[in-house]
């Protein structure tokens, strides 16, 4: 007989994972584990994964990493069913680096692999970096989770803008989206 007890440590998020590829994701909305403290994983704002300063190379791993992932008021944890540890994200975890249009919908695909659709549930909102006027998009993928939208995706949504009253944005899944400022046209 096995031991299906849940493991500590970054055995127990690999435990964790590879049971919840069974199923989808973890729930780990629904896991209230002790704080264990902080492990040495940081997440780039370019979407770059490290842990101990060196960058995670197995795109398998990041996934892995990814799903048992959660944004709690006190900042992103690695969560299984038996810890938590705190991480550290320098913008949003992930990266929206694909978007098309599928029947009225805009679908994304993000750098771990997700598959976003925008609407009520998933919206897109555009932040003005304040030091350089850039926008700074995201959308939504899951539980309060964002991934910024790269610019040549962001270059792809401000070409399916349309006007809607003094404001340029985007519609999906029946929601507008603005990507501009009023008054403005998207960058």
């Amino acid at each position: 007989m096995t031991d299906a007890r849940p493991k500590a440590g970054l055995e127990g998020v690999a435990q964790a994972v590879k049971a919840a590829g069974e199923r989808g994701l973890p729930p780990v909305h629904l896991w209230n584990p002790a704080h264990c403290g902080e492990i040495d994983i940081r997440i780039r704002k370019d979407g770059v994964w490290f842990h101990e300063g060196t960058p995670i190379g197995r795109a398998a791993l990041v996934r892995l990493f990814s799903t048992v992932l959660r944004l709690d008021p006190d900042g992103y944890h690695l969560v299984t069913p038996v810890e938590k540890m705190r991480i550290t994200v320098e913008d949003a975890p992930f990266i929206a680096t694909r978007v098309d249009r599928v029947d009225g919908t805009l679908v994304f695909q993000t750098n771990v692999g997700d598959t976003v659709e925008a609407g009520p549930e998933n919206r897109i909102r555009v932040e003005i970096d304040p030091e350089t006027g850039e926008p700074r998009p995201y959308v939504h993928v899951r539980r309060g989770l964002e991934a910024l939208i790269a610019r040549p995706v962001f270059y792809e949504l401000a070409e399916m803008a349309r006007l809607e009253g003094d404001t340029w944005g985007v519609t999906s899944n029946g929601a507008f989206f603005p990507i501009a400022s009023p008054g403005t046209a998207p960058a």
